[in-house]
């Protein structure tokens, strides 16, 4: 049993697995960085110096400085800009990802398709029998 759970980790689809997950973890942060400090305050800027991420809503008609403040005082927060963060940075994943499977696309080879193969063995059986009738 010990052996064949060896062959298994050692075959190279669970290692590209592996490396996969390694390289989604890091591409993950790289673009949760990218949004947080560099997407996000460009589109405040562009919006006239609005930060997303500071943007909650609270029911009633009590007003709170922060997020922390409303929290503290027991009162339910909705953190809509954390949410516009969190959708930009799906679009940003889902935008390199494509651009990644694009390249990976023009590198991979064509596949050829298949020679047609011959009779199969029961025409070949159907001829003979017909041949042999006549």
């Amino acid at each position: 049993m010990l052996k064949q759970f060896k062959n298994f980790i050692a075959t190279g689809n669970v290692i590209d697995l592996a490396v996969a997950v390694i390289m989604a973890g890091a591409l993950g942060a790289v673009i949760k960085g990218f949004v947080s400090k560099i997407a996000m305050p460009l589109i405040g800027l562009v919006l006239g110096g609005v930060s997303f991420s500071d943007k909650f809503w609270t029911p009633g008609t009590e007003v709170y400085k922060s997020v922390a403040a409303a929290k503290e005082a027991g009162v339910a927060a909705v953190e809509y800009g954390a949410w516009v963060d969190t959708i930009i940075s799906l679009l940003v994943v889902g935008f390199v990802m494509f651009l990644i499977v694009k390249a990976y696309n023009k590198t991979k080879k064509p596949v050829e398709a298949a020679a047609p193969s011959g009779p199969s063995d029961n025409d070949l059986l159907t001829e003979i029998r017909d041949a042999l009738k006549k």
